[in-house]
């Protein structure tokens, strides 16, 4: 009898452990979704097979496309510095991947194929004509492995900040798929992510790694990060894919195919940042690399006019 009633109440503790759970997570996402600082007068929207994509469209001269970080938590939004900037002389297309943002958020496994395939078919379907890109950080993979395969949609090609060559070849091991099964299970997994993405961690993340002076970081910034991470249907879904190495790809072969012009733009503050982007120069030796002083990962929001002018003297 004992038994049966401490079962009993381990049950009904358990029972009430998961519905308080639920009922947090549906706090923080409410939480965080509630303001507007996303949103957008001129929208587009592209009907991918995979999912609605959202996107803008500025000016009206010739295309470039930009693309932001893979992450959670990233969106167009880390391109607003910019896009004014660029419209005075490009057609601008801000686009925000599957998976992020305010594009739809499928629960499947983000892979460098699926963003390859979304890229090329946005081009195609939206830009119609031979684009440049700008890409930040991990998605440099996309726009290489894109332009390897069909480089006529291509014309030159801007990556600030890519990865190191080696963490593009990380492979998901049997960590990673296991912590990727947790963070999809329903209560747990996502009371997980809300950790992995709360404001304060993007705000510490922000101050350590995106920006060189931490104290031009605006409120409204982190306030949008932290509002593209909880959108959607299944905002985890690419937080457990990026995270677990789901969304890397060797791109060596592609950095020595592709004979459209590189250029590479690193963040000054970064430690070994010219080490890192001189590897690439290694297996395609026409890549140019520049760097901007007194920036880190995000030089389109700390030093917008700077990047800007990079872009019109590369992409003249």
């Amino acid at each position: 009898m004992k038994t049966k009633n401490k079962l009993l109440t381990m049950l009904i503790l358990s029972s009430s452990a998961v519905t308080i759970t639920a009922f947090i997570n549906k706090i923080v996402k409410m939480q965080a979704i509630k303001n507007n600082l996303l949103e957008e007068k001129e929208a587009h929207c592209y009907s991918w097979r995979l999912g609605n994509i959202f996107y803008t469209k500025t000016g009206t001269e010739k295309p470039i496309l930009l693309v932001h970080d893979l992450n959670a938590i990233s969106s167009n939004y880390e391109w607003n510095q910019l896009i004014s900037l660029l419209s005075e002389n490009y057609t601008v297309y801000a686009i925000d991947l599957l998976g992020c943002g305010r594009s739809e958020k499928v629960n499947t496994t983000y892979t460098n194929y699926l963003y390859v395939q979304l890229i090329t078919d946005f081009i195609k379907s939206e830009i119609g004509h031979r684009t440049n890109i700008v890409c930040t950080g991990e998605s440099s993979s996309i726009a290489l492995m894109a332009c390897s395969n069909e480089p006529d949609l291509f014309d030159q090609i801007m990556l600030i900040n890519p990865l190191p060559l080696s963490k593009y070849c990380k492979m998901p091991g049997k960590r990673s798929r296991l912590y990727k099964k947790i963070i999809e299970v329903p209560i747990l997994g996502t009371l997980l992510y809300h950790i992995a993405v709360s404001k304060r961690s993007i705000e510490a993340e922000m101050k350590n790694l995106y920006f060189y002076n931490p104290y031009t970081i605006k409120a409204a910034w982190i306030d949008s990060y932290y509002k593209a991470a909880h959108l959607g249907l299944s905002p985890k879904s690419v937080y457990a894919s990026q995270r677990c190495n789901y969304t890397k790809c060797n791109i060596i072969n592609a950095l020595k195919k592709i004979n459209n012009s590189i250029y590479l733009i690193g963040g000054g503050a970064i430690e070994d940042i010219l080490i890192r982007l001189d590897e690439y120069t290694m297996y395609n030796p026409a890549i140019e690399v520049t760097i901007i002083p007194e920036t880190k990962q995000l030089p389109q929001l700390e030093s917008p006019h700077s990047l800007n002018e990079l872009i019109k003297t590369y992409f003249c």
